[in-house]
């Protein structure tokens, strides 16, 4: 086992790679298999139905105008189009504000809001699923394998109060959180509830200021409440990321190469 593993053992649920064989490879390439044709199932899907197509369109090029309008149009069914929409996020990285503040301009606040929260966590899912079955090999070619790994090590170590900082504060990429959490076996649980809890308060503030879009002037106090912790946040990013990064540097790397057709991940 991995000593960085290993050194958590008391305050996470450590997860080992299953032993090279070739049962274990074959539940991989099976899982990649699957993995692979949902993702190929779901691109086709956004590419052929004509309002996800248009959707995705307007939120990867940042036309929020056309975005809210479309949503719009299509009354409750825009709800689908935006669930469809957060979906994508899960191999289209774009900027999550972007659909969070639409939603908030169509639906209002507090209706957008729960919209959103069990949007975010059906494509928080949707990753830590991709993780669990995909197989390494694909996630180091998505992702990065030296970005994977150092993820990787970072939640291990930290457990559940990193999990939540990653949602709270963007100091890792949405999706790649959910990838590391789900190869590196975390309890699903875990990953759920600190993935609510720490990505409301960001998708709360930029729902707000969608909601508030029409009326948002440079006298409205609203516009300094929700930027104030946006601010924060954006602050204690950089420093924390830093400390992150440092402590990684601190620790020993891992001993063990990982094969390349490894296979799924197993509780000791």
């Amino acid at each position: 086992m991995p000593r960085w593993y290993a050194a958590r053992g008391e305050a996470y649920s450590p997860c080992v790679l299953a032993p090279s064989t070739p049962g274990a490879s074959g539940v991989s390439r099976r899982g990649l298999l699957i993995t692979l044709a949902i993702m190929v199932a779901c691109g086709l899907t956004i590419w052929l139905v004509a309002p996800l197509h248009e959707a995705a369109g307007y939120t990867l090029t940042g036309n929020t105008e056309a975005l809210r309008e479309q949503l719009l149009d299509l009354g409750a069914g825009g709800v689908l189009v935006l669930y469809g929409v957060l979906l994508a996020h899960v191999v289209i990285w774009y900027p999550a504000e972007i659909p969070t503040a639409a939603a908030g301009f169509v639906y209002g606040f507090w209706l957008a809001l729960p919209i959103l929260m069990l949007g975010w966590l059906i494509s928080a899912l949707a990753t830590y699923a991709v993780g669990h079955f995909a197989g390494r090999p694909l996630l180091y070619r998505f992702a990065g394998e030296r970005r994977f790994l150092r993820a990787e090590r970072v939640i291990a170590r930290g457990g559940w109060p990193i999990l939540l900082a990653a949602r709270f504060v963007p100091v890792m990429p949405f999706s790649l959180t959910g990838f590391v959490a789900g190869a590196a076996g975390v309890p699903l649980w875990r990953f759920s509830w600190t993935t609510v809890i720490g990505f409301l308060p960001i998708t709360a503030i930029f729902a707000l200021l969608g909601s508030r879009l029409q009326e948002l002037s440079l006298t409205d106090p609203v516009l300094y409440i929700a930027l104030a912790p946006i601010l924060l946040l954006l602050a204690a990013g950089h420093p924390l990321a830093k400390r992150m990064r440092a402590h990684d540097d601190e620790q020993p790397d891992v001993e063990e190469p990982v094969p390349a057709g490894d296979g799924p991940i197993s509780t000791p």
